[in-house]
């Protein structure tokens, strides 16, 4: 007969272990009819939307298209995405970013799911899950037109520069099976016919349905007869680990596209947006006005922002305290001397992973390049302010204004004529470097760019569009800000 307080010591022992386990693994849970659920799949039911994470300029997977006058991200993935969102019983959001910034989007907690025609491989399970596979696809090798009996095995591409996109699957393949090849590894697709079409490159390894496209609409290009030994892969849908409810109800969705032959008539689909006839700028245009839209508000919202905070650090810097002279000039030195696109990263993935904020896109750029504006600005400020008279100051103070006072109504005024000049090109700058943002997904001209020569096979005529609107705006603004000089100096 078993005693009734070792009845108690079983008892605790199961409570103890049932703690252990529901905190070693929240995000599983087995229900009282041996479901298996976790927190990610509530997470999105409870909040009406699943958010996906794609690169937008990989067609026909996904790309840009103008739809009844209207922008919209097409392709088979959207299809595919639509239907596991339908399944689920939510609204699909699409977040569009660069491709080799999707995972650090996803592990941060930006992301639901990333669908951008991507791969299992060995570095990524590592980091994240897959769903199971709903397309197999082999990798090619592209050429100029000509070139094609060149290439016929991996062996020949000894110091031939091979383009591929940074972080994928064709990446690897030509760093270890193309022997003795140079990769070049780029962000976008379209930038990488650039520089095969330029003679950059001398060949490319893109996906089968995305070299397919791309030869339809180029002439000057052609397969290589080259075959991989590991260049058959499948795409899935890659997801955060440690979610085995979230992943099976995305498996039943695949499940039911491949029973049914969905993605046949997918494919369909994408091929019939991809080739719409209409002239350039009647289907374009809209794209190069939005962008332009979205850089002049960042680059106004960079300056106004940087010029506030920029005076605040000068002032520090000029202080007699050290507890205010040192921090303002760490900061400046910090800026100033680390690039814009780090900064960006930082501010857009390390306010969700260090503080939980979850910021978007648009509000990271602005809070990135305000304060990096603010360490230029700042110096400005101070070198004009050092370049008034000290007389200037000591007659102020004669008068018995306060040092404040003297700073705002003596000094400040005769800065401000000092710095316009140094101000405005401070602007200017800020109007150009705002293109770095466009790899957190920000919808600016560099951005639109892509989107357009992903959409329209046509790599170098949208770069010579952007190049104008760019000349358009900083020109402009160097010539308002010339009669600003003007008037200033006349009223002296």
């Amino acid at each position: 007969m078993v005693k009734k307080s070792n009845f108690k010591k079983i008892a605790s022992l199961i409570g103890v272990f049932v703690i252990i386990f529901s905190f070693v693994f929240p995000a599983m849970i087995v229900s009282a009819e041996g479901e298996i659920t976790d927190t990610k799949l509530k997470a999105v039911q409870e909040k009406g939307f699943l958010v996906v994470g794609l690169s937008a300029d990989y067609p026909p997977y996904e790309f840009h298209q103008t739809i009844d006058g209207e922008d919209k991200i097409v392709g088979f993935d959207i299809d595919i995405a639509n239907k596991v969102a339908d399944d689920m019983g939510v609204k699909l959001v699409i977040t569009e970013m660069n491709f080799d910034s999707l995972l650090g989007a996803l592990q941060t907690g930006k992301l639901d799911m990333i669908i951008s025609g991507i791969a299992p491989s060995p570095e990524r399970l590592k980091q994240v899950a897959f769903s199971e596979p709903y397309m197999e696809v082999t990798q090619k090798v592209i050429v100029r037109k000509g070139d094609g009996k060149k290439y016929t095995k991996v062996t020949d591409f000894d110091g031939v520069k091979v383009g591929v996109q940074k972080q994928t699957t064709q990446e690897a393949l030509a760093k270890n099976e193309l022997y003795g090849s140079k990769p070049v590894s780029l962000q976008k697709v379209p930038d990488l016919i650039l520089n095969l079409q330029e003679k950059k490159v001398d060949a490319l390894v893109l996906e089968g349905p995305v070299a397919d496209a791309y030869l339809s609409q180029n002439d000057d290009m052609e397969y290589a007869d080259v075959k991989f030994t590991d260049g058959d892969k499948q795409t899935a849908v890659a997801i955060e680990k440690d979610n085995p409810a979230f992943k099976a109800q995305i498996d039943k969705s695949i499940k039911e596209i491949k029973d049914k032959d969905l993605l046949k008539g997918y494919q369909e689909k994408a091929r019939e947006l991809m080739f719409q006839k209409s002239s350039f700028i009647q289907q374009y245009g809209s794209y190069f006005v939005k962008g332009t839209m979205y850089t002049i508000l960042l680059a106004i919202i960079g300056v106004i922002f940087g010029a506030i905070l920029g005076s605040v650090l000068a002032l520090m810097k000029l202080s007699k305290t050290k507890l205010l002279r040192w921090p303002a000039a760490i900061y400046v030195e910090y800026v100033r001397g680390t690039p814009l696109l780090v900064q960006t990263f930082i501010v857009f993935f390390g306010g969700t992973a260090l503080f939980g904020l979850d910021l978007s896109a648009f509000t990271s750029s602005c809070i990135a390049l305000s304060l990096n504006s603010a360490a230029y600005v700042a110096e400005i400020i101070r070198a004009g302010i050092k370049a008034v008279n000290k007389g200037q100051t000591e007659s102020a103070r004669s008068l018995g204004m306060s040092q404040g006072q003297s700073m705002r109504y003596i000094i400040l005024p005769q800065a401000v004529k000092n710095i316009l000049p140094a101000l405005g090109n401070e602007f200017v700058t800020v109007i150009k470097e705002s293109s770095v943002v466009s790899v957190i997904g920000v919808t600016e001209l560099m951005f639109q760019t892509g989107v357009v020569q992903g959409a329209s096979f046509k790599p170098f005529l949208p770069l010579v569009i952007t190049s104008l609107i760019y000349f358009v705006l900083t020109f402009t603004l160097s010539r308002l800000l010339g009669v600003a000089e003007r008037r200033m100096q006349a009223s002296d």
